[in-house]
């Protein structure tokens, strides 16, 4: 019978492979899994109630969508690229590059700069599309538009992956810190960040080489 409890998950599956509404699809996930464990439907209202209003501020971001979709509609991507254009030797490489630094640290200060939807798909995805048709002189094709599309978003998660625990106060780098001190190793939240240092630097390194060889290889293409 403990195994029947795991119908949920079960539901779950069936319903993303079958292209359901995931909302429907988590909250009958869940229902089921509350009945079968012998909850009573009050119970299982109360805690996706809870559950709900204990992480509220997680849906805080949806406020950013009008807001982005009203600075698209009046051309915001479009004066993005057109100034891009006008640089000379300009590439996609160089422009992430830039961001791949200037994200890193805003992260590593805590400064709220970023975000696919706030940030990167909106301004800095035109921006590298803009330079690399002008390093090229020819428009991308598809393959070459999402090669940019998936570096634009790898390069942002980079960032604030490798450079929030740089900063002493971030939950991260808390996370870490207690988690090591219930293990018995005793940290400092200086050290954490302190270590997180070269990892930074490595990471930023190493992305600059990919977006500057994935450059190259537009640049192959075109001559092709």
């Amino acid at each position: 019978m403990e195994y029947l409890k795991l119908i949920g998950i079960l539901i779950i599956v069936v319903g993303f492979a079958l292209k359901w509404d995931v909302i429907a699809v988590v909250l009958i996930s869940g229902l089921v899994t509350g009945l079968v464990s012998g909850l009573d439907f009050v119970q299982i209202l109360e805690i996706m109630g809870k559950a709900f209003v204990d992480n509220r501020l997680m849906s805080i971001f949806l406020i950013s969508f009008p807001a982005i979709a009203l600075i698209e509609r009046y051309g915001m991507k479009e004066r993005a690229a057109e100034l891009i254009g006008k640089i000379k030797n300009a590439t996609a490489g160089k422009v992430l590059s830039i961001y791949m630094v200037v994200r890193i640290l805003a992260s590593a200060m805590s400064i709220r700069l970023g975000g696919h939807v706030q940030f990167v798909r909106p301004l800095i995805l035109p921006m590298s599309e803009a330079a690399g048709e002008t390093s090229i002189k020819k428009p991308l094709i598809e393959k070459q538009s999402e090669r940019i599309k998936g570096l634009a978003a790898a390069v942002e998660n980079y960032g604030n992956f490798f450079g929030q625990n740089i900063f002493l106060g971030n939950s991260g780098v808390l996370l870490i810190q207690g988690t090591l001190a219930a293990a018995g190793y005793e940290v400092t939240l200086g050290s954490i960040a302190q270590a997180s240092i070269p990892v930074g630097i490595v990471v930023t390194i190493f992305t600059i080489i990919q977006v500057l060889l994935a450059d190259r290889k537009l640049k192959k293409e075109a001559q092709a």
